[in-house]
């Protein structure tokens, strides 16, 4: 039997929850990017050993786990006044958006901090910053920040969450270029007022937009062109504030930084480098008793999801019954339609999620298409 070998990278996430899309969140590191001193920039590229911010701002949601899955939002009751508010997240473990933030910044601030602690750290707090602007990321808990408000618009299904997340911004219809260059319009006294805002008063502003929010969607409801109309600028406005707001962080961790050069990883760093065994043949349905092992696994592609900084694809049954997913990121991305209803084999360690086995590999490793 012929088989085509393909170099991919692959890395396991969780869909639920991704704030701003692909979109979004690489507009809000765009335009930091563009307000970052030159200094700033050097160390911010140092520490990303190369990459752009733009590159690694879905980092975070590539590399979820069961903790880091709660720092993404903040969850509490509507009605709260802002002292409460204030009370109510200072109450709460730093399990949340708010306590992450603070927590990468003190290891950016803490100069034991290795580089690699340092490049994680940015590379969430990049993120984190996007999501603290999303206001449906600062919402309640019962209806998982608006992922159970189901909706309609542009003639598909979809929900409260997803809306802010990336349909609103899809419905504009403009490329990152036209995103990253539209929003960003503030002018001096906006900036200087916006980044000297807190991270509190980041999610008193989402918290503020959410609950209006709520109380102008119903489950079920049709979206319509007035809507879009009526908050469009509100999506420009978080995301330009958010932009803003990363570039007045990085600045004051950075600024008077010295940052000696930090050398790349290799591109073709072998993938299961830290595993002494070579991967063992396993069939697929022994993938969730082999957890934390190195293994090669064969399967058929039963259903795929394009998310669009990567795509899911299940094996062994459709969505959510699957054995095992496995995530096409960047160029890979474009072989989904190679990948339908065929058999596939996978090197990699497997990891455990939420109860589902996934495999993460990382730098480029080997994905077999049979024919």
């Amino acid at each position: 039997m012929r088989k085509q070998v393909l170099s991919i990278t692959l890395i396991a996430i969780s869909a639920a929850l991704i704030s701003w899309g692909y979109k979004g969140h690489r507009a809000v590191a765009t335009i930091a990017q563009k307000h970052l001193t030159s200094n700033t920039a050097y160390a911010v590229s140092a520490y990303l050993k190369g990459e752009s911010m733009a590159d690694v701002s879905t980092w975070a949601d590539e590399h979820r786990n069961p903790t880091t899955g709660k720092w993404h939002f903040l969850n509490l009751p509507l009605g709260l006044s802002h002292q409460q508010f204030v009370d109510f997240v200072n109450q709460q473990s730093n399990d949340n958006v708010y306590g992450a933030i603070l927590k990468e910044e003190a290891i950016l601030k803490d100069q034991a901090s290795t580089p690699d602690q340092k490049n994680s750290a940015l590379k969430y707090l990049i993120h984190l910053v996007g999501d603290a602007h999303q206001p449906m990321h600062i919402s309640r808990a019962e209806d998982k920040g608006g992922n159970t408000i189901q909706l309609r618009f542009d003639n598909a299904g979809t929900n409260l969450h997803s809306l802010w997340d990336s349909k609103l911004i899809d419905h504009e219809g403009l490329s990152e270029e036209q995103i990253a260059k539209q929003y960003d319009w503030a002018n001096d006294a906006q900036i200087k007022k916006w980044q000297a805002a807190s991270p509190m008063e980041w999610l008193w502003e989402s918290y503020q937009i959410s609950s209006e929010l709520y109380a102008d969607i119903k489950s079920g409801q049709h979206i319509d062109e007035a809507y879009y109309k009526k908050y469009m600028p509100t999506v420009h406005l978080r995301i330009d504030q958010a932009g803003i707001r990363l570039a007045g962080e990085l600045n004051k961790l950075f600024n008077d930084t010295k940052v000696e050069a930090i050398k790349a990883e290799p591109i073709n760093a072998p993938a299961l480098s830290n595993n002494a065994a070579p991967a063992q043949q396993i069939k697929l349905e022994d993938v969730k008793n082999n957890v934390g092992k190195a293994v090669s696994v064969t399967g058929k592609v039963f259903s795929s999801k394009d998310i669009r900084s990567m795509v899911l694809v299940n094996l062994g049954a459709p969505y959510p019954k699957q054995l095992l997913t496995v995530v096409l990121k960047g160029d890979a991305r474009q072989l989904t339609t190679q990948l339908e209803n065929r058999t596939i084999t996978v090197q990699g360690k497997i990891i455990e999620y939420q109860g589902k086995p996934e495999i993460v590999v990382e730098d480029t490793h080997a994905l077999s298409i049979e024919n």
